[in-house]
């Protein structure tokens, strides 16, 4: 079976590798690598994998380091490689194929687009082995023949060839000075002659025009080092005139005495191949009505143009854009109407796209239009009556005329925000307000900042009443253990309770109150509200219950978090022990020395401290082993599909076994179905939260829950 050998620093990466590599074929074996030096010493000990996907950042040693010395083992130099990595400068490519990659993927890679590629390399190494093989067993063969030395290289001469000539892949040899030596069948089936005819003759003849002195710089460097080429893809053209995609590698040729003689070329067709992955690329990135980007495309290249404008001080502007009553078109003429005038106003909007614009179809009728904004160009107000203008135009189908109305939603960067997802919602929230206009017309985002203003200010003037009038209050989601089904623990949930609007949903003023510092105090009565209860449950016999709080990024920038937990402690007399201070990804993130004492200090006091939502951040599982952490918390995004998405599954697993490698409980959040709570139990997590178990219920409730219920069944 096939062995490919996976490296990479990051164990959630490495999984999702190992998942993509086994689902190539089956019976796939794999070996895992965190380290670059362990994966050359399996190497060097006899480890021979058919394929290798490595990662280029790694710490001590880069990808091109790796690789360097990949190719310095003995029998590594022909073994396919295939390079991840997030840079997408061309220099790192190149430093990559130099020390001798053999493909690339960027990440985040497209998992089809990896599975095609490697099962294409795999392909070739087996072709590569199988011609390996079958000329060891000639050579023992002719080691073996007691024959004369004239009939023997007779005899293996025409064995050769005819091992040769069943391999499915074009192979020739040319000498020093440039002369085919030798040509398979599928040679000559190429170019429509007898292989016979083609000897003697320039290798120039074997490639296309354009190619003929890259191929002499390329055989003339495989005659110098000595080394095998890494394979590269490349264009031909056969007999018929058709255009083909090979894979192609160079590898020297060598006389009895060990001297290079020549060079061997080797190209396996992968046109059928190519034009698979060419396909399903293009479904997966391309509108079929219109033939525009789709939703992911532009999605990713936005991302892409943040990232460009970053590095270059480069601004742009996106135009969100909804067609106005284009339902009328479907209602009156038919779908078929309604098509054609997608694809008409597609054409519209790519007549006004500079070369570096892009427009793309992200809805049934709404446009995105990403304008890179330069002095000689049009400005974003000038780009944006253009297209109301394009789409308003009269469409004419089948003999009828109509016209649709476009209204646009325009948002800048820099100016407006600094990420996609904000940008999105700008460009959106724009749109909104233009068809609430009466529609045919832009909104430019920076016009609603004064109505936003107002709103803030009126938020945070109820804000600071409802701190003053004691408005909110404390609901609590059960925690049961998964081992014994026994509630073990609640979690304090914050709600408003508003006189005017009723309970508002946290999601509507916790935003605010992180911006305008609304939170610290707020957290200040959550931790206080909290602990006073669980101390009340204490005292009602339920001693065994632990109470989770959440803090706030704010309050480690602007109050002594240690000195808030011994006031609260200290004014409620709850044991710390009973106590749980959740906190998230942003707050380790700053890996500040202040922020590590705050924490050790709380930590001393016996309190235990959770990682909320692990998993959703950007920063490094470093952090664990810096700060005092006792819990992490599986978010919910990962729970929520784990049943029906094994990548989720993989991830929950994964951070689970991390978790209890470092000594530390696992907590699921959002657990709503007994099969995800199965998944969970099986998969080792300690602790399950989530409706399942109960949604967020008053202090009373609570406690009536767990008095009547000392054990929640939990499905094995």
């Amino acid at each position: 079976m096939p062995l490919i050998a996976i490296l990479d620093d990051q164990e959630t990466n490495r999984r999702i590798f190992e998942r993509l590599a086994s689902s190539i074929e089956d019976g796939m074996m794999i070996r895992l690598f965190g380290d670059p030096s362990a994966a050359l010493q399996e190497f060097e000990a006899g480890l021979t994998p058919d394929l290798i996907v490595t990662d280029y950042k790694m710490p001590v040693m880069d990808g091109e380091g790796f690789i360097r010395s990949l190719r310095g083992l003995p029998g590594f130099a022909e073994i396919p490689v295939i390079v991840i990595t997030v840079y997408e400068e061309r220099s790192f490519r190149m430093r990559a194929l130099e020390a001798g990659a053999t493909d690339f993927l960027q990440s985040p890679v497209d998992h089809q687009e990896f599975v095609t590629r490697a099962r294409n390399l795999l392909k070739l190494r087996k072709q590569q082995l199988l011609l390996e093989s079958r000329a060891q067993v000639l050579a023992k063969e002719l080691a073996s023949s007691e024959e004369s030395r004239e009939a023997a290289l007779r005899d293996s001469s025409e064995r050769l060839a005819q091992v040769i000539d069943t391999v499915p892949a074009m192979v020739s040899a040319s000498d020093l000075d440039g002369r085919i030596l030798f040509a398979n069948q599928l040679v000559g089936d190429f170019f429509g002659c007898k292989p016979s005819d083609l000897v003697g003759k320039s290798s120039d003849v074997l490639v296309d025009a354009d190619l003929v002195a890259p191929n002499r710089l390329l055989d003339r460097k495989v005659a110098r080092s000595g080394q095998v080429l890494s394979s590269f893809e490349r264009e031909l053209t056969n007999a018929a005139g058709e255009k083909r995609v090979f894979l192609t590698t160079k590898s020297p040729l060598r006389d009895s005495a060990d001297v290079i003689v020549g060079v061997v070329t080797s190209a396996l067709d992968i046109t059928d191949r190519k034009r698979a992955e060419e396909h399903l690329l293009h479904a997966l990135q391309y509108d079929p009505v219109t033939n525009l980007p789709n939703r992911n495309y532009m999605q990713d290249r936005l991302r892409r143009e943040v990232a460009r404008a970053r590095r270059g001080d480069r601004a742009f502007a996106l135009h969100s854009i909804d067609i106005d009553e284009f339902k009328s078109i479907n209602e009156l003429f038919g779908h078929d109407a309604g098509d054609a005038f997608l694809k008409e106003a597609a054409q519209r909007l790519q007549a006004l796209a500079g070369p570096e614009d892009m427009v793309a179809r992200v809805g049934a009728d709404d446009f995105s239009f990403l304008q890179v904004l330069s002095g000689s160009g049009p400005s974003a107000p000038d780009m944006a009556e253009r297209i109301v203008e394009a789409i308003g135009a009269p469409f004419r189908f089948a003999g009828k005329e109509a016209s649709c109305g476009a209204s646009i939603g325009v948002t800048l960067y820099p100016i407006d925000a600094k990420d996609s997802d904000r940008l999105v919602q700008n460009a959106e929230l724009a749109l909104k307000q233009a068809k609430a206009g009466g529609g045919n017309q832009f909104r430019l985002f920076e016009t609603n900042m004064a109505e936003r203003t107002r709103n803030h200010a009126a938020l945070d003037s109820q804000l600071r009443q409802a701190v003053e009038r004691n408005e909110f209050v404390l609901f609590y989601q059960p925690q049961v253990s998964a081992s014994t089904g026994q509630i073990i623990g609640a979690e304090a949930l914050l709600r408003w309770r508003s006189p005017e609007r009723g309970f508002v949903a946290p999601g509507e003023f916790l935003p605010r109150a992180e911006e305008n510092g609304m939170i610290v105090p707020i957290n200040e009565w959550v931790l206080m509200e909290a602990c006073r209860e669980a101390k009340a449950w204490h005292r009602m016999g339920l001693c065994h219950l632990k109470m989770s709080v959440n803090l706030s990024p704010i309050q480690f920038q602007r109050v002594n978090v240690a000195a808030l937990v011994v006031k609260a402690l200290a004014a409620t007399e709850l044991d710390p022990r009973c106590l749980d201070l959740e906190i998230t990804e942003n707050i380790v993130l700053e890996d500040s020395e202040a922020v590590i004492a705050a924490l050790q200090q709380i930590a001393d006091l016996g309190v235990s401290i959770s990682v909320d939502d692990f998993g959703t951040g950007y920063s490094s599982l470093n952090y664990i082993k810096k700060f005092p952490l006792d819990r992490i918390k599986i978010d919910q995004c990962f729970v929520r599909n784990m049943v029906e998405n094994p990548s989720d599954h993989t991830i929950v697993r994964t951070v689970a076994n991390l978790g209890h490698s470092l000594g530390l409980t696992v907590v699921a959040e959002g657990v709503e179905t007994e099969a995800q709570a199965d998944l969970l139990k099986a998969d080792g997590c300690d602790v399950m939260q989530g409706y399942l178990y109960g949604k967020p219920m008053p202090a009373q409730e609570f406690t009536a829950l767990v008095s009547a219920s000392a054990r929640i069944g939990l499905t094995a």
